[in-house]
C-alpha cells in the first residue's frame, strides 16, 4: 500500500479519510441531527425520519475510514461535509 492509501479508503464510490470525532460530530449536527440525550461519551442523536443513532466516541479520538463509512450509512453523512 502506498502511504496515502493508509489514511484514506474508498467505500461505495466515496473517499473517506481519518477524522477527529469532534469534527465528525460537528458535521453530523450540521446536517440536521440533534443530541437527544447524553451520558458520558455516549450521545444519542435524533433526526426526523431516521432511527436514533448512538455516537460513542471521545472528542479527541481519531475515527478511521471504515468506521466513518459505517457512520455515514446510518446518518447520511458525506465526505464533502467535513
Amino acid at each position: 500500500m502506498a502511504p496515502s492509501s493508509l489514511r484514506s479508503l474508498v467505500f461505495s464510490g466515496m473517499e473517506w479519510r481519518t477524522a477527529k470525532s469532534s469534527q465528525v460530530l460537528k458535521a453530523i449536527l450540521s446536517c440536521g441531527w440533534s443530541i437527544k440525550r447524553q451520558r458520558s461519551s455516549h450521545k444519542i442523536l435524533s433526526k426526523a425520519g431516521w432511527p436514533n443513532f448512538t455516537f460513542a466516541f471521545h472528542d479527541r479520538e481519531e475515527i478511521g475510514p471504515r468506521m466513518l463509512a459505517r457512520i455515514a450509512k446510518h446518518t447520511g453523512l458525506r465526505p464533502d461535509q467535513f
